[in-house]
C-alpha cells in the first residue's frame, strides 16, 4: 500500500490536472461560441452564390459552363482534402475524420494524393505512408477567407491541369456540442443537384418573391468569377465548420477528464483519510499496549 506521503502527492498531482483540463474546458468553450458564429456567417454567402450559379446553368445555349463543371468520361485519379486539427487533447476528433478518409479511399481502383489541413492528421497520414501532395498547419485560430484560398487555388489547378480527375473534400460537419459528423462532399467537379437542394432549403426560409437576376458584365465573365471563388469558400467554410467541431469535441472532453480527475481525487482523499485513521488508530493501540506493559 503507498504511504501517506506518496498518496498526498498523487492527490496533488490529479487536483493540478483538473485545474488544467478545467482552464481547456474554458478556452474551448469561447472558442467554439466564435466559431460556430463564424459558420452561420458564412452560410448565406454560400446559399446565394449557388443560386447564382444555379440561374446560370439553366440558362438556354449555354453549352459547357465552366471547365471546373465538366465530369470527365475518364476517372484516372482523385485528389482528397483532408481537414483535420493542429492539436489534441480533442477525444476522438481527429482519429474519427482519418479513419472516415482511410475506409473511403483505401479500396479506389485509381491512385489517391491527399492534401491535408491540420498537423494531426499530416501525422497519422504520413504513418501510414499515403501520397501526401501538401500539408497546411498552424491556421490562425480564427482563419479568415484569404488565410484558406491557396489550399483552394491547389485544387483548382491540379483540377484544371488533369492531374487530379476528381476532388474530394473531407471533414467533419459541426451539428451540435454533442454531436460532429465526419463528411465528404465532392469539391470537383461541382455537382449542381446537391447546390439545389441547398438552395431549395436556404429560399425556403426566406420571404418574398422569387429573385430575378441581371448580370453584368455577363454570364460568362461572371461565371468564371463565381465558380472558382465558390470552390474556395466551400473549403473555407468546411475548414470553419472543422475548427467548431474540434473546440466542441475538445470542449467535451476536457469536461469529461476534469470529471474524472474530481472522482478520482475525491477515491484518493478517501483512502487517505482511511490510511491516516489507521495509522492514529495504531499509534494509539501501541501507546496502551505500552502503558499496560509498564503497569
Amino acid at each position: 500500500m503507498p504511504s501517506a506521503r506518496e498518496m498526498r502527492l498523487r492527490i496533488r498531482s490529479v487536483d493540478n490536472i483538473a485545474q488544467v483540463t478545467r482552464a481547456l474546458q474554458a478556452i474551448s468553450a469561447s472558442r467554439v461560441r466564435k466559431a460556430v458564429q463564424a459558420v452561420m456567417a458564412t452560410r448565406p454567402y454560400a446559399s446565394q452564390a449557388w443560386a447564382v450559379l444555379l440561374h446560370l446553368s439553366t440558362q438556354p445555349a449555354r453549352g459547357n459552363i465552366h471547365p471546373l463543371l465538366t465530369e470527365r468520361p475518364e476517372v484516372r485519379g482523385n485528389l482528397v482534402i483532408l481537414v483535420t486539427g493542429d492539436r489534441g487533447l480533442a477525444g476522438a476528433y481527429n482519429t474519427n475524420v482519418v479513419r472516415f478518409t482511410l475506409e473511403h479511399f483505401r479500396a479506389s481502383d485509381v491512385p489517391v494524393r491527399y492534401i491535408v489541413v491540420g498537423r494531426k492528421g499530416r501525422d497519422m497520414m504520413a504513418r501510414r505512408r499515403v501520397d501526401i501532395l501538401a500539408e497546411f498547419s498552424r491556421l490562425p485560430a480564427e482563419p479568415a477567407f484569404s488565410d484558406v484560398s491557396a489550399i483552394g487555388r491547389l485544387a483548382v489547378d491540379e483540377f484544371l491541369e488533369e492531374r487530379s480527375d476528381q476532388v474530394y473534400l473531407v471533414y467533419t460537419d459541426y451539428i451540435n456540442l454533442l454531436r460532429q459528423v465526419p463528411t465528404m462532399k465532392k469539391l470537383l467537379p461541382l455537382e449542381l443537384d446537391e447546390a439545389a437542394e441547398t438552395v431549395m432549403e436556404f429560399e425556403a426560409r426566406r420571404s418574398g418573391p422569387p429573385l430575378a437576376y441581371i448580370y453584368e458584365p455577363g454570364e460568362t465573365e461572371l461565371i468564371d468569377q463565381v465558380v472558382p471563388r465558390f470552390t474556395a469558400l466551400q473549403l473555407y467554410q468546411a475548414i470553419l465548420e472543422s475548427l467548431a467541431s474540434e473546440h466542441a469535441a475538445r470542449m467535451v472532453a476536457m469536461q469529461n477528464a476534469t470529471q474524472n480527475a474530481l472522482e478520482l481525487s475525491s477515491a484518493l482523499r478517501l483512502d487517505y483519510n482511511k490510511a491516516r485513521q489507521q495509522s492514529i488508530t495504531n499509534d494509539m493501540l501501541d501507546i496502551v499496549g505500552g502503558v499496560e506493559a509498564l503497569g
